[in-house]
């Protein structure tokens, strides 16, 4: 067989010789079928093929390099300009090695598990939706192994016999849609492993629509699928080695070998520097230094809008502790900066729009971000982090566990069912919190959910109980309300009284984000700023009342972020 050398790192066996191409470094043989691409195998630690081969084949780019473990493969997806219209719902990596070999999963050091098999799911109990599924006294359902796009670096699975162990390590997430924070799936039964570049999954605001010949294109990946063993089967053992590749692959990007024109490797792309500070009182006179405050380049938009930028790339670090920041290996283009700190509520915006060109260093040196804030703090609910994690997150139905997540705190969302114990713990009146002696940890349940009462869900009122006094008259006090996620949501809030027939205020029908159902913690973070004239207020009890007004599903509802009620400033009296 004739082998042509591309460069010093690959071999390539011309495909015209050959019925199928097969790829062999003498570590890992991937074998694509002729003429259309698709890849057919994966032979590696005595396995001649570790994919499902009852799974029908999709197009992939591979890429072998020479005394490598693995594979790295792309996509370059373009919409020429003058095509005719088009939308782009969903785009996904995926491979399924065998699901008689693989059943063990890893996503992350304290989430790893032997799983079910196909077979036991679709013999199991399905539950409130098809996804979720009552298998051998656990709950299985994909939306669990969730993960946030900067967190889900490397996951994978593992065969005991022989020991092997199948890994997809993505070591950016510059091409992902909906920036570090969008959640989306990583690995589940199947075996499934996936990196899911662009879908609507705790969003589902997210569409690429093409319209009036527009031109566009975008590199996907590359990922790289590491493949490794050891004699002993431990799967600590291949779970660590998968880590440290992970490491090394991070280290690496962006990629140096990748010969096609559309991907940019390092000397290509520019950098930024800077420092961000923030202010967050209208008594304080000077800005700190952002802390740990999360930067980004994406797309040109309004403040906030890189949570639906899509056709883009985007580019996050975090600052240090002094609000210093610096962006690495950015792609040439046009780009807003944006940013939030953790701690404060709002997004920031540099004013200006950054030019990033080949080789280039930018430098913002006085970024500041005033937080919005329209007088001091009277009392507040929550942290202003984008997520529902810090209220109250109660343990699931005894009968509808997943015990991977057990004696977890900080995955006790992703139980299935949590919704329903809402109505378990006020089965006929709704929460009431009492600013001074209730604690958001305890007394704030985690979404604003309906209640179940008599076989049909209604619509929930949740009242805050604070004292005033001396309440100005002629002023204006604000009312901060962050949501982390929403899902056809109706929020209408009033003040001293309930029963009143128009809301002070109201957010109408928000949120497609579908976070309780998918077992999450945050969809899309929104933020409102309400004014209150001082006459809605009175010197002693006062009671503010949110009422999440649609209640025909157990999914409608809320999960809040953080509420901060507002005096009034010096320059906000009316």
């Amino acid at each position: 067989m004739v082998m042509k050398k591309l460069s010093r790192d690959f071999l390539f066996i011309p495909a015209a010789i050959v019925a199928k191409v097969v790829i062999d470094n003498g570590i890992v043989q991937i074998t694509l079928a002729k003429p259309s691409g698709y890849v057919t195998g994966v032979k590696y630690g005595g396995i001649p093929n570790l994919l499902e081969t009852r799974n029908k084949p999709s197009n992939r780019g591979y890429i072998v390099q020479r005394g490598s473990a693995g594979f790295y493969t792309y996509a370059i997806f373009e919409h020429l300009e003058g095509w005719p219209d088009f939308d782009l719902d969903f785009f996904r990596m995926v491979f399924k090695p065998q699901n008689n070999k693989f059943h063990y999963m890893a996503i992350s050091d304290d989430i790893q598990r032997v799983m079910p098999t196909p077979s036991d799911t679709q013999h199991g109990h399905k539950l409130a939706y098809k996804e979720a599924t009552l298998v051998n006294g656990e709950v299985d359902d994909k939306y669990m192994y969730s993960m946030e796009n900067k967190d889900h670096r490397v996951k994978g699975w593992i065969s005991n016999d022989p020991p092997v162990g199948f890994w997809m390590i993505t070591p950016t997430d510059e091409y992902f849609a909906g920036g570090p924070t969008k959640q989306d799936l990583t690995s589940h039964v199947g075996p499934t492993v996936l990196a899911i570049f662009h879908s609507d999954h705790y969003v589902n605001e997210l569409s690429k629509q093409f319209r009036d010949g527009e031109a566009w294109k975008k590199v996907y990946g590359p990922i790289f699928i590491y493949l490794n063993s050891n004699n002993y089967g431990d799967n600590q053992t291949l779970w660590n080695d998968a880590k440290r590749q992970t490491s090394e692959e991070i280290n690496k990007w962006p990629y140096d070998f990748v010969q096609s024109e559309e991907f940019l490797p390092s000397y290509k792309r520019g950098t930024v520097n800077g420092h961000l500070a923030i202010k967050d009182s209208d008594a304080q006179n000077n800005f700190d230094g952002a802390s740990y405050a999360y930067v980004g380049l994406a797309s040109p938009g309004e403040a906030g809008s890189w949570q639906f930028d899509i056709k883009g790339y985007q580019f996050w670090t975090r600052a240090n502790r002094n609000g210093d920041f610096q962006i690495k290996n950015v792609r040439p283009g046009i780009y807003n900066l944006y940013a939030w700190v953790p701690g404060f509520v709002g997004d920031y915006k540099y004013s200006e729009q950054i030019t990033i060109e080949e080789g280039s260093e930018v430098k913002l040196d006085d970024l500041r971000f005033e937080t919005p804030r329209n007088g001091p703090t009277l009392w507040e609910i929550g942290i202003p982090d984008r997520s529902a994690a810090e209220f109250f997150i109660p343990d699931p139905s005894p009968d509808l566990q997943n015990k991977v997540f057990l004696n977890k705190p900080q995955h006790r969302y992703r139980q299935y069912g949590l919704w329903s114990r809402y109505t378990d713990l006020y089965p006929e009146n709704d929460l009431v919190y009492n600013i001074g002696s209730s604690n958001h940890t305890r007394d704030w349940f985690y979404a604003h959910v309906p209640r179940l009462t008599n076989g049909n869900y209604q619509p929930t009122t949740w009242q805050i109980n604070f004292e005033l006094y001396n309440v100005e008259p002629y002023a204006t006090y604000t009312l901060q309300l962050a949501l982390a996620s929403s899902n056809y949501a109706h929020l209408n809030v009033r003040l001293n009284n309930q029963l009143s027939p128009r809301p002070l205020f109201t957010t109408g029908g928000i949120g497609k984000d579908n976070a309780v159902a998918r077992d999450g913690i945050h969809g899309i973070h929104r933020l409102y700023t309400f004014e209150v004239p001082s006459r809605f207020l009175v010197n002693g009890q006062n009671a503010l009342y949110l009422q999440q007004a649609r209640g025909s599903s157990p999914f409608q509802g809320m999960m809040y972020d953080y509420i901060r009620l507002e005096g009034p400033s010096s320059s906000r009296r009316n």
